[in-house]
């Protein structure tokens, strides 16, 4: 089961400059997701997740376009075939 992991420029240079990742989520979870590129990527994983394994205050996180503080969270399901965006929040005025 597959999935596509797209992430911006100032990311992907923690995943040795990929924009795009084909991951197999471990349980079908966001959780699951985020720990299969913690084992590939630990840096970029470090970035997503704080030390209690929580997606950080300032991270977004997508599967097909639903932002998944509004869903199930760590448990929203990703299926085979689901983009999932990882978008930091930029600050600025």
């Amino acid at each position: 089961m597959s999935v596509q992991v797209l992430l911006p420029g100032v990311l992907a240079d923690l995943a040795g400059g990929a924009r795009r990742l084909e991951v197999d989520p471990a349980d079908g979870t966001l959780a699951g997701l985020l720990d299969v590129l913690a084992a590939t990527h630990p840096v970029l994983e470090r970035r997503i997740r704080d030390e209690a394994g929580a997606v950080r205050r300032f991270v977004n996180v997508y599967v097909d376009g639903d932002d998944v503080r509004f869903a199930a969270g760590l448990a929203t399901p990703v299926p085979a075939g689901a983009v999932v965006q990882v978008l930091p929040s930029v600050a600025g005025g």
